[in-house]
């Protein structure tokens, strides 16, 4: 599919020719266009980075006919994310994966494509909610390039306690947004507004940005 003829499906917020891409894919619930995606391509933006959202295939059906469905299975949302990461590399640029839940868990396993610097994680889905023993993240512990994972603490796909008795490869960084939900959304009695945890984020991204582009 040539780019041209995908359009319809694909939002960019930023530099055009900014050093540094982030290609960031959505969850399994929601498009490229919810608000959380939104947001936080606008404040990635800022930073100064290309931020690129896409639709997984599912989803550009979805919003063409208004049905809900449930998402692709992973070898089909894998070769569309790759066809992203083709679409959108440049020579002399850098490329980051991130995603949104489905979307981050996604962005992992393709953390060893050769155009790929590193990897960026909002809320990893390690298992649905309540079922722990179905787990899904058995090959981060085979991860070698540089993967940041941001987990909300009350992540009820995973929470700070649960993530602490987790196997992570070396190359991977976990790090917690204060009273978080799967969102990273704290509780209004936390003291922590979900503003300042979604900057808080933007700002360890970067820093994650910063450490690998040098």
């Amino acid at each position: 599919m040539s780019l041209e003829s995908q359009l319809h499906k694909i939002m960019i917020d930023g530099d055009d020719k900014a050093a540094v891409t982030v290609l960031l894919a959505h969850g399994a619930g929601a498009g490229m266009d919810h608000e959380f995606m939104a947001d936080m391509a606008e404040k990635l933006a800022a930073h100064g980075v290309r931020v690129v959202r896409f639709n997984f295939p599912y989803m550009v059906t979805r919003a063409q006919d208004g049905k809900k469905r449930p998402p692709d299975r992973a070898p089909k949302l894998l070769a569309d994310f790759e066809e992203q990461i083709n679409n959108f590399h440049r020579e002399g640029q850098h490329l980051f994966l991130a995603g949104k839940s489905m979307g981050g868990r996604m962005a992992s396993h393709l953390s060893e494509h050769p155009l790929v610097t590193g990897v960026m994680c909002l809320g990893f889905p390690f298992h649905p909610p309540g079922k722990p023993e179905n787990y899904k993240g058995e090959h981060l512990v085979n991860i070698t390039k540089p993967t940041l994972i941001l987990q909300g603490e009350r992540d009820t796909f995973g929470t700070k306690e649960e993530c602490q008795s987790f196997a992570f490869s070396d190359a991977i960084h976990v790090d917690f947004i204060p009273d978080g939900d799967h969102s990273l959304k704290p509780r209004v009695k936390s003291g922590f507004t979900e503003q300042g945890n979604r900057a808080l984020a933007v700002s360890k991204m970067m820093a994650f940005i910063e450490d690998y582009t040098q």
